[in-house]
């Protein structure tokens, strides 16, 4: 087997020297360098952010989402959206293993999810079967492949595929929120009633206890509903968030004035910095999760209202995010009823 690099620049086409997640095209030859995993993919999760947009571009009809996946694909070498820059995860079997890789806890037959975005996995598309548009995942005839340095997790026995898929994807963000809120915490969940958003509520309601306040925000009437159902929300509200100055309003009419010390953003559409910005108090913190976040508008709208707040970058990994949000599905039954609901 050819040797590889650990974070996979061997892959790397163009432009030369930049690492596979920003590259504009990879190698996406199946043919597996030793510290490589060559996976037979099953179920590929395009990220809500990607999906959202692609679904505006090309419309709701199925055939074109499968011609403008397999647009992206063909030419980058891998799922990586040009306009929203995101990719999503995958599913699939263990083909191959690379010789350097032999000692992992891992063989050949293993199901598996990828922990990395599809942005920077090399990725060839065979057939794209079925789109299911409700829930961002779209059954594939493919293959992938993981370099040395991306994480997976092994597909639980007790939770479904397609469920397992949908919270992995977002595993990041109930992991960050547990390390982020503390008991007390005035918490603002923005996009709450959608996956990530979920999951984010009940960690929020968990960290925050009985002395804190969990707010969670949704635009739709089935956002705001999902949200009561789960019933961690000490205080639901319904609005769009891309109107700053009127989510803030919102949110200071239902609290009596009183910002919030975590906002977490989780939604799938642009322009919703400002919201997060202006809702948060001085010195408190905001995780950006959102893909659709535009970290330049974010930063130079906090100086321009002058908000001293800090502001997170929505890493999807932390330490033990897997298990973390694997735990919350098993531990929180109502949770669990939505999303199999949502989700198989």
């Amino acid at each position: 087997m050819k040797k590889g690099n650990k974070y996979g620049l061997h892959r790397v086409i163009k432009p030369k020297g930049v690492l596979p997640q920003p590259a504009q095209k990879i190698d996406n030859a199946m043919e597996l360098y030793d510290n490589e995993i060559l996976i037979d993919v099953q179920v590929l999760n395009i990220d809500s952010a990607s999906f959202t947009q692609i679904k505006a571009e090309v419309g709701d009809n199925e055939e074109k989402i499968k011609e403008k996946m397999m647009a992206i694909v063909n030419k980058r070498g891998k799922h990586h959206n040009p306009v929203t820059g995101s990719g999503g995860m995958l599913i699939g079997t263990v083909k191959e293993i690379g010789d350097r890789l032999l000692d992992r806890d891992l063989k050949v037959g293993d199901r598996i999810a990828t922990l990395v975005s599809l942005s920077l996995t090399p990725l060839k598309i065979e057939k794209i079967k079925k789109v299911h548009k409700e829930i961002d995942q779209v059954e594939v005839k493919a293959q992938a492949i993981l370099f040395e340095s991306g994480i997976y997790a092994k597909l639980p026995t007790d939770i479904e595929d397609t469920l397992s898929l949908a919270v992995l994807d977002v595993a990041g963000a109930a992991a960050q929120t547990a390390k982020l809120v503390k008991p007390g915490d005035n918490v603002l969940i923005i996009g709450a009633g959608g996956k990530s958003g979920l999951l984010c509520l009940h960690e929020a309601k968990k960290r925050a206890g009985v002395t804190g306040t969990v707010i969670g925000m949704g635009h739709s009437d089935n956002s705001c509903k999902r949200i009561k159902e789960l019933g961690a929300a000490d205080i639901i509200i319904q609005g769009d968030a891309t109107q700053p100055v009127e989510s803030l309003k919102l949110l200071k009419t239902q609290t009596g004035g009183e910002l919030a010390d975590i906002v977490i953003n989780n939604v799938n559409i642009t322009d919703t910095e400002m919201a997060s910005i202006l809702c948060t108090k001085d010195k408190g913190t905001i995780y950006f999760f959102s893909m659709a976040t535009s970290f330049t508008k974010a930063a130079l709208g906090a100086e321009g209202v002058g908000k001293d707040v800090n502001m997170i970058i929505g890493n999807g990994f932390t330490e033990g995010h897997a298990q973390i949000s694997l735990e919350i599905l098993r531990e929180n039954q109502k949770l669990q009823e939505i999303f199999t609901r949502l989700y198989t």
